[in-house]
Order: structure tokens, then C-alpha cells, then sequence
């Protein structure tokens, strides 16, 4: 049942939560929460950067686990080599991520910001806690920097922003590792620093850009620098799950005093509330810690607005209240704006339906792809500027250029037939054998007999085996004359 209980104009914000009135960058100071949804999201994060700094030293079988090395155009995912030849499956797989980002926004709105992204886990569950153990809680980081420059302030701010720096310098080393691999990697940092220099630059740079955005930008990186917070606009609806105050219940707000009547039910039905009744008011006591403890510095009482990243710590902090005044927890819960206002429950959409449709189809024709990607991956071509050549004993010949990746990890016996028997194949420079995961070029003369020629484009078929499996199959041409 849609309530007719509504929020003054005069509630809604009409600044940027990080700009004070002249413009300027205002710093955030969030409070520490506690509470079922914080205690979640800290082990998700020690998963994932347990996860993510590990990444590039696990190898299974001699093999690293991770690898984007875009030098040398080489990428391996979960222990499975991918090769530049393998692109098609890199702009399916994107074509999927997409998808599914754009349905899990819709559905469960921003929760990769608040519970996934790497930025929002460094930030709030390193720097800032870092910050904390270092300058002490909210209140006193702020008066903290407002006081002048003593001894006591430098030791504090140097120390903090030495630890930035040191963990902004892991965290580069962490990525460059992804890059180059682990071996090249530790090659590098005991190596002569002189014979690395381009790579010891990469790391002092990245280094430079992490401690930029953890230690000045923050937030600005979520509301200016990153899309993603701008496209939820166009994802959500009212049947998203969202991180939303429920204003029916809330409204009006305001501080509780005894003898007042409180809106709705009290915890219990047989445990009466604090507050008699006199004049009646909504749950919310306008206490303002939802707003205190927001990393992102907004009220979320105003509705769904850009900086929210459904971090949920204003629930936390919401229910902690609820508790004490003896009121159901949820007045700051994960729910639809639609359930909010009609008590309509989550239901599926059409668009739902159709994003979901759509994300198994991409994800069936990756997987038929991915087990049906050749172990060898053979380009020819005819060597450029060349036609042909007549060679002795009435014989025409054509060159062409080969390459083969081995997209496995062992040495390939490789060998190549001809779909002729008056057609042979003989290599400049001998080629039996692919080493693993590696690309070996090579050169070969196709030699036909002159007579048999009818056409100056003959279509010939070039069988690749692998042992005695025929691992591809090249389609190709043969130029000759034609009298």
C-alpha cells in the first residue's frame, strides 16, 4: 500500500558531499563501523587480496597461474595459455563481462563497488584503517589536520604517508608482476638496477599513480574517473536491489523523547515501546551516523544517489541504533524502491529475463570455443613480392612464410601433408618439432609439376599434424602459368 508520507524538498542536498561552498575539495572522515555486514565484506576482502597478491607467484606444473603480459603478447587465465591468434575468445569474454555487469547492476545494483572493486577494498580496508591505527578515529584525524604543524603532527602524517608509499610500491610490484611473470620480476629487483631501467621507471610510476589515488584522490576516483557509477542511472529501476532507507517508515524524523508516540510496531508485540504515545513520529531519529560513517560522504536518506556504493555501512551503523531504541532493524536495508513504496516484492523483469538470456549465450559460445580452440595455431602465407618459379625437371614453385604457436605446455611433434600426391613440400630450414607455448616461424616451397597447372590460381589444402592427429587445417593458393 503506497504511503502518502514524503520528504521535504529542504531534505534533499543540493551540493557535492566533497566540495564545500566555495568550491573547494572537502575531506571525508567516515567513522569505523561494526556490525554483520562489515564483518562479511572484511572477509571477502582478505579473500581477494589474499587472492590478488598471490596471483602472480602461484604456478602449477612449472607454470604461472596469471600472466597479462601485453609485451609480449602472452596471457595465460586460470593455467591456460592464450595467444594474440585467440582474440576473438578475449572479445567474447568482454561482450560477457559486460552483460553480466549491466544484469548484476540491475538486479543487485552497486555491489561489485562496495564488496569487490579493487579500489574501494584498498581503500577502506588498508589505507583507512591504516590512517586510523596511525592518527587515531574520525574526530581526531579531523582535528588533526586542522591543528598547526608540530612535532607530534609530522611524526603522524610522515609515518602514514610512509606506509602509503610502501604499500602503493607492493601493490606496483604486485601488478608488474601480472605483466612480465614472476621470474623476469625477481630478475629485475636483484638484477644491476642499470641494466633495468626501463623497468625500475614502470615501477616508481605506478608506484607514484597508487599513492596518488589512495592518499589524495579517493573518492573523486568513484564519482570523476571511474564510468561505471554514471552508467547505474540508465541500469537500475525500482525493482533493484539497492542499499535504501525506507522513508514510509522513517518519516518524520527526529529526536525521541518520553511520552511519544512512535510510527508502526514496536520489536515485540508483548514488549511495549519506550515511548508513550502523544504525538507520532517516524523511526528515524535523525541521528545522522548513516551519513558519518559513508566513505563516499552522502546521505543516504536522500534516496539512490551517484557516489553510493552499496558498501552497507550505513546499515550497520542503522541497525546498531535500531537496537538501542528497541525499534526492527531494516530501517536502512538492502530492497527495491518499488517494495519500498508498495511492498511489492522482488520479482523477475523482462529485462532481467532478457539479460540473462542473452548472458548464457555468450557464455555457452565461449565454452564451445574454448574447448574447441586447437592445440596448434598455423598461419601461411605466400611470401610477399613472390609469384612463382620454375625450378628444374618441369616444376613450378611458390614460397610461403609459416608460423606456429604451440598453445600447450609440451614440445609438438608437428609435420605437414599436402591434399595432392603430384604436389610436394620441402622446408628451407627443417621444422619437426613446436616447443611449448612458443611461436616458431619457418619457410617452405610448395612444387607442383608445370603440366598439371590449368589455372593460375590453384586451390591447395595443407593438412598440420600433431603426431598422427590432424591438428589444422590451412586453405591456400598456388600461383602458376597458365598457357
Amino acid at each position: 500500500m503506497k504511503s502518502d508520507v514524503a520528504l521535504s524538498p529542504s531534505d534533499f542536498r543540493d551540493t557535492l558531499p566533497t566540495a564545500d561552498a566555495s568550491g573547494g575539495r572537502r575531506w571525508l572522515y567516515p567513522r569505523e563501523t561494526t556490525g554483520r555486514f562489515t564483518r562479511w565484506r572484511t572477509v571477502v576482502a582478505v579473500v581477494l587480496l589474499v587472492a590478488l597478491f598471490a596471483g602472480p607467484f602461484v604456478w602449477i606444473d612449472g607454470h604461472p597461474l596469471f600472466l597479462f603480459n601485453i609485451l609480449e603478447r602472452r596471457f595465460i587465465f586460470f593455467g591456460v595459455p592464450f595467444w594474440p591468434q585467440d582474440f576473438y575468445l578475449v572479445a567474447f569474454g568482454l561482450i560477457a563481462f559486460i552483460v553480466f555487469v549491466a544484469l548484476f547492476t540491475v538486479v543487485y545494483g552497486r555491489v561489485w563497488c562496495g564488496w569487490a572493486c579493487p579500489q574501494t577494498i584498498f581503500m577502506e580496508m588498508v589505507f583507512r584503517k591504516i590512517e586510523g591505527w596511525i592518527e587515531g578515529d574520525y574526530n581526531a584525524r579531523k582535528r588533526l589536520d586542522a591543528s598547526p604543524w608540530t612535532t607530534e603532527k609530522v611524526v603522524k602524517k610522515g609515518l602514514k604517508h610512509g606506509v602509503f608509499f610502501l604499500i602503493s610500491f607492493a601493490i606496483s610490484n604486485t601488478f608488474l608482476a601480472y605483466i612480465i611473470g614472476r621470474d623476469q620480476w625477481l630478475t629485475l629487483i636483484t638484477d644491476n638496477p642499470a641494466q633495468h631501467l626501463a623497468g625500475l621507471a614502470t615501477i616508481v610510476v605506478f608506484t607514484c599513480v597508487f599513492y596518488l589515488v589512495f592518499a589524495w584522490l579517493r573518492e573523486i576516483v568513484c564519482t570523476t574517473i571511474c564510468p561505471y557509477g554514471r552508467l547505474q542511472g540508465v541500469l537500475l529501476d525500482k525493482n533493484s536491489l539497492i542499499v535504501a532507507y525506507d522513508y514510509i517508515r522513517g518519516e518524520p524524523r527526529g529526536k525521541r523523547v518520553k511520552n511519544e508516540e512512535v510510527r508502526g510496531k514496536s520489536l515485540r508485540a508483548d514488549q511495549p515501546s519506550l515511548f508513550a504515545p502523544t504525538a507520532p513520529k517516524g523511526d528515524c531519529i535523525d541521528c545522522k551516523l548513516c551519513a558519518q560513517v559513508c566513505p563516499m560522504g552522502i546521505d543516504i536518506r536522500n534516496g539512490t544517489q551517484l557516489e553510493c556504493i552499496n558498501c552497507t555501512a550505513c546499515i550497520d551503523v542503522c541497525d546498531s541504533v535500531m537496537d538501542k531504541i528497541e525499534r526492527p532493524r531494516g530501517l536502512i536495508r538492502i530492497d527495491s524502491q518499488a517494495n519500498i513504496e508498495q511492498g511489492k516484492p522482488f520479482r523477475f523483469t523482462a529485462r532481467i529475463l532478457a539479460y540473462s538470456g542473452v548472458l548464457l549465450v555468450l557464455l555457452g559460445v565461449i565454452g564451445y570455443l574454448l574447448v574447441s580452440r586447437p592445440v596448434v595455431d598455423v598461419t601461411v602465407l605466400r611470401a610477399p613480392g613472390q609469384l612463382f618459379q620454375r625450378e628444374t625437371g618441369g616444376q613450378v614453385s611458390n614460397l610461403y612464410l609459416v608460423e606456429v604457436v604451440n598453445k600447450t605446455y609440451r614440445t609438438l611433434p608437428i609435420r605437414f601433408r599436402l591434399n595432392r600426391v603430384d604436389a610436394r613440400l620441402r622446408f628451407v630450414q627443417p621444422l619437426a618439432s613446436v616447443p611449448a607455448g612458443e611461436l616458431t616461424k619457418g619457410m617452405f616451397f610448395i612444387d607442383l609439376p608445370e603440366k598439371t597447372i590449368r589455372q593460375n590460381s590453384t586451390p591447395l589444402r595443407i593438412d598440420v599434424l600433431a603426431g598422427n592427429e590432424v591438428v589444422d587445417q590451412i586453405e591456400t593458393t598456388f600461383l602458376g602459368p597458365v598457357k
